[in-house]
């Protein structure tokens, strides 16, 4: 036994400057993130016009998360690698499926929207944390120690709370009819959460188990969901509005600083989904809840609510604790 702990310990040392450098990595990638996801809404709020088109808004940033992309691979020598070794059935595989899963989230969540209060749909929308550490581990074999599911819980709660102190404020404008609150509300949201979960931990697995850049996720999520975009034009509203009024109604030179913010949280999302995993990408979302919250206060005067102040505690304890006790694999007496 003595010979085996002292063979373990150097393999241990020799593994930890690597470990750390990639925990400082995820750790300032989510700060990034964080912080830009909790000032997204004012910054859209401040310089996006009522009138322009939302499918305009989002094409750009597609296409500016593509270019900042194809930049950050070219500047660490990637790009002609990843040129020569590309193939269309390697991307379909990596990307297609949760591009494709992605945008069907993102019409059932519209679905949900118009028929349930912001209340009941913000909370019921938070059970994709659960759905990813699910997939994650049937995908990824990807286990959470006790701590850790008990730090989920706490997370839940406090965007739970969150939700609460930002729906109580708002009033009601769904259905009265309990069926269509039912099939058209709860039903859609959930199944998009599942999907949510599902489409997350597909990228981890392409990521760490395929070994396929970051960067080049991107760019063939990017492609994917702006094709699937445009094809929905031809009878959308917003199609409709861009064939009356030109792709560019209602911008200024300032509705490009949300754009461009927006893209780069795109890919701080798919650095992060490859080094730390789905699930960390949950608790970055909730700690932005409680940015924006600040950032209000700073700005617009507007004092966080009694159940934003409870719910930072909540986070920072969360985060404390899965972060603290990652799941161990207990090694067999011999």
């Amino acid at each position: 036994m003595a010979v085996t702990v002292s063979k373990a310990a150097p393999k241990e040392n020799s593994e930890n400057p690597t470990t750390a450098k990639t925990g400082g990595k995820v750790w300032f990638y989510s700060l990034l993130l964080t912080l830009q996801y909790g000032a997204q809404p004012l910054i859209s709020k401040s310089f996006v016009r009522r009138e322009v088109i939302v499918t305009s808004s989002v094409l750009t940033c597609e296409v500016v998360k593509v270019i900042c992309a194809l930049f950050l691979m070219a500047k660490e020598g990637s790009l002609k690698k990843m040129y020569r070794e590309w193939t269309l059935f390697g991307s379909l595989t990596a990307s297609g499926l949760p591009a494709a899963i992605y945008a069907l989230q993102n019409s059932l969540l519209q679905i949900s929207y118009k028929n349930l209060d912001s209340l009941t749909f913000s909370i019921l929308n938070q059970t994709k944390l659960f759905f990813t550490a699910l997939f994650t581990y049937i995908l990824l074999r990807q286990k959470q120690s006790i701590q850790q599911i008990g730090a989920l819980f706490l997370l839940i709660l406090a965007a739970v709370l969150l939700s609460v102190g930002e729906g109580s404020s708002k009033a009601s404008n769904s259905s009265s009819n309990p069926d269509e609150i039912l099939f058209y509300g709860i039903v859609p949201v959930l199944v998009a959460s599942v999907l949510s979960g599902l489409a997350s931990a597909l990228c981890q697995w392409a990521s760490q188990v395929k070994k396929h850049s970051s960067y080049l996720m991107t760019v063939e999520m990017s492609i994917i969901g702006s094709l699937c975009l445009i094809s929905s034009t031809s009878k959308s509203p917003d199609g409709e509005a861009i064939r009356q009024h030109g792709f560019f109604y209602g911008w200024t030179a300032l509705t490009l600083i949300p754009v461009v913010l927006n893209a780069v949280g795109g890919i701080l999302v798919g650095l992060i989904t490859s080094y730390a995993g789905g699930v960390r990408k949950g608790f970055i979302i909730v700690s932005a809840l409680l940015v924006t919250a600040l950032l209000q206060f700073i700005f617009d005067g507007k004092p966080p609510s009694p159940y934003c102040l409870v719910a930072l505690p909540l986070v920072m304890t969360s985060i404390s604790i899965y972060q603290k006790y990652p799941y161990r694999v207990k090694k067999k007496q011999v």
